[in-house]
């Protein structure tokens, strides 16, 4: 299909059908799917469906509850509609993202949308589908209309009927966190095992007593897998989703104002859309970009100053507890508002130095990576943590051990960027008070990224990290930060929903239990064998991989810690856990020992032109390959669950006729992430396409391929083949 015609094709297409009857069924493109719309007897709009003839989602009902009011006269919005007209057509085109894993991605799907109408009220509610051939989205729009202007969600109708009791992998409700481990188990078991879920940083606990967030990726007894998420998260609260363990039906909840409400609205608008992705082979999950498609295309005309972004930090040791954020342990001498750092006694473990910071850009320059984050740089650290994280940062004023301009320009001198950090303590209307001067600064000082924090509990008081004001504020912070050329990665900020299409300066997102947990009692071993089913559906994670020094007790020794994996597999987390923004989270001491490994890190691309999903299984292992963008190299990971896995990979992504350079980084026959996690070994050979390899991933193992095009035959003379 010509793409400059793809829109003008959809709407010749599309038709209008008047007094139609209630039911009408859409199609994917390729037929594997089926979606069919009804109304029941109530006027309440029902949807179900179909993949293979197999039942996905059940009749499930569509619709909202908004607060009483003068307008409307009516709470509901989930019955006493009619049917008043249909309207379909196809969409296909090829789309290039701003940084990816492939070069360019089709957008093909057949869409439906239905106008509802309420007699009584004099109401209109439209409902879009679109069907792709990995899944469906959906959502309501609101035209402006006279007896429908500002209105108040109560809650979200939605539901998803499931079909069986599947396999799900989830964590807990809660509108304030997602960090927490994955929970494997049946749908009819989360209720018990709710009960004894935990929190994190917050007062907050889990919502109901059986509530689950998205994406949660689920599998049936036959054999389909299925994951439910949403895209386009805009002025909107955050889903979650309360599951009826009678008869396996979620229903969405939508994260509360501090006044309780679930959202204010104001016609024309729309929800985000809900998505159903689901096949019967578990790479396709992984292969969807669905979330992507149901965004708008980017917002930015100039993309140039958004790349990319490979860098080291000071952030380990101070996760550790080998080093601190903060200056000075003297609180008495520390008074809010008015400190004077310059008359504090240092406590002598402050990380963010100029001398300690200059290692690091020194260690950047010298292996070749783009930037240096440092955390703890600025003044308060020890407020906020004395004052249980009240304190509010002015993201300007460094410690008097941190010389910004010594530091910017020891940085510029050796070709690094810095990477700024902001705390905002969660107080949000300092922060966005404080944000033209914070992105000034960071701008006169060459810093072209920031990595941003919301830990605590929201201030304005009683507003959740997932509600509709804080989702407002991450958007606004992303779009001022493009107005100065700043790249963004939030931390505790919403899950994502694929906005980074739309505003590709969002180059990364934490939203879910990262690498940091490793020194606060562990990840679970089949954590990262579960996260590209679930968290990364949205958008890519900034998961901070790399750790080779797995016994914290050797970064602080009262940190008995341990990182669940070997070093092999945390090499190979740069190409399963997909991100245009990678960190080597180690310290440059335990890089030095390892340096042979540590190639793979240096080596290894942030952008690419291809992907292949070569085996999956949801927590237990997945294998995928990745060639660089504009090269014929190509980068390969594994990671395995506590059981290990073994692979045979088989090369024919390769292009034919051509002999590869291979440098196999892979666990040692005795590996093992508990008793021996640092042996590891490194095999180099010639691969063609036509080659072949068993491969052993430890219990909580992996193995990392780099692949290289030989550029002559002298290249591989002494090699093997593999």
């Amino acid at each position: 299909m010509n793409l400059k015609n793809a829109m003008l094709t959809a709407a010749l297409l599309s038709c209008a059908v008047w007094g139609a009857d209630a039911q009408q069924k859409l199609n994917s493109p390729n037929g594997n799917l089926e979606m069919v719309f009804d109304m029941n007897e109530a006027g309440t709009p029902v949807y179900t469906l179909n993949f293979k003839q197999k039942p996905v989602i059940k009749p499930s009902k569509l619709g909202l509850t908004v607060k009483p009011g003068e307008n409307p006269v009516s709470t509901s919005l989930n019955s006493g509609f009619e049917l008043t007209s249909t309207e379909t057509g196809s969409f296909d085109e090829m789309w290039q993202p701003v940084w990816g894993e492939e070069k360019e991605i089709r957008n093909h799907y057949n869409e439906m949308a239905v106008v509802l109408t309420q007699p009584e009220t004099e109401r209109q509610m439209l409902v879009r589908f679109r069907l792709f051939n990995d899944g469906l989205g959906f959502r309501y729009e609101f035209p402006q209309q006279p007896n429908l202007n500002y209105f108040v969600i109560e809650e979200e109708n939605t539901q998803f009927a499931m079909a069986g009791d599947h396999k799900a992998f989830w964590i807990p409700g809660d509108f304030d966190t997602q960090e927490y481990d994955y929970t494997t188990s049946k749908l009819s078991e989360i209720p018990g095992l709710m009960e004894t879920a935990i929190t994190f940083n917050t007062s907050q606990t889990p919502i109901r007593p059986v509530s689950v967030q998205t994406a949660l990726m689920m599998k049936s007894d036959d054999g389909l897998y299925i994951n439910l998420h949403e895209a386009a998260l805009v002025d909107y609260s955050c889903m979650h989703l309360i599951l009826n363990p009678e008869n396996l039906v979620f229903e969405s909840c939508l994260t509360p104002d501090a006044q309780g409400n679930k959202g204010h609205m104001q016609t024309d608008c729309t929800s985000p859309w809900r998505t159903v992705i689901v096949s019967d082979d578990a790479r396709d999950i992984l292969a969807s970009r669905i979330t992507l498609n149901l965004n708008e295309p980017c917002a930015y005309e100039d993309v140039s100053w958004i790349t990319p972004v490979k860098y080291v930090g000071v952030w380990w040791d101070m996760i550790t507890g080998k080093g601190s954020w903060a200056y000075t342990n003297d609180l008495n001498s520390v008074k809010l508002g008015v400190t004077d750092y310059t008359k504090t006694k240092p406590n002598g473990t402050h990380s963010a130095n100029t001398a300690n910071v200059k290692r690091y850009i020194d260690f950047a320059a010298d292996h070749g990576f783009d930037a240096v984050l440092v955390e703890g740089w600025n003044e308060g650290w020890e407020d906020w943590f004395a004052m249980s994280k009240d304190y509010v940062f002015d993201f300007v004023t460094p410690y008097p051990d941190f010389n910004v301009a010594e530091v910017r320009d020891y940085a510029a001198s050796k070709g690094i960027k810095m990477m700024m950090h902001h705390e905002t303590s969660a107080s949000v209307r300092n922060y966005e008070r404080h944000m033209d001067k914070a992105y000034q600064f960071m701008k006169d000082n060459g810093y072209n990224s920031v990595k941003s924090g919301y830990v605590g509990n929201i201030i304005p008081r009683g507003e959740h990290h997932y509600g509709q004001f804080m989702n407002n504020h991450y958007l606004y912070a992303v779009k001022k930060a493009a107005e100065y050329g700043v790249m963004v990665n939030a931390h505790e900020a919403v899950r994502p929903t694929g906005l980074c299409r739309t505003y590709p300066n969002l180059i990364g997102n934490e939203s879910a239990r990262g690498t940091e947990y490793e020194s606060f009692g562990g990840n679970n071993t089949d954590h990262t064998t579960i996260l590209p089913f679930t968290r990364l559906i949205g958008g890519p994670m900034d998961y901070t991989p790399g750790i080779f020094e797995t016994r914290c007790n050797q970064m602080n020794p009262e940190n008995n810690s341990q990182v669940r994996s070997t070093l092999a597999r945390q090499l190979a987390l740069y190409v399963t856990m997909y991100s245009p923004l990678q960190m080597a989270a180690d310290i440059p001491e335990n890089y030095e020992r390892f340096m042979d490994a540590f190639q793979f890190i240096k080596d290894v691309a942030l952008d690419w032109d291809e992907t292949h999903y070569l085996e999956a299984e949801p927590g237990d292992y997945l294998t995928i390959a990745r060639r660089e963008k504009g090269t014929n190299n190509w980068f390969v990971g594994c990671t395995a669950d506590e059981n290990g896995h073994q692979s045979v990979v088989a090369f024919d992504f390769l292009e034919p006729g051509k002999s590869y350079v291979a440098t196999i980084y892979k666990d040692a026959p005795d590996a093992n992430w508990e008793t021996n996690p640092q042996a590891y070994q490194i095999e180099k050979g010639v691969l063609t396409n036509k080659s072949k390899l068993n491969l052993k991933a430890a219990s909580g193992g992996g193995y990392a391929i780099s692949i290289k095009e030989a550029p002559d035959k002298l290249a591989l003379n002494g090699l093997k083949k593999l």
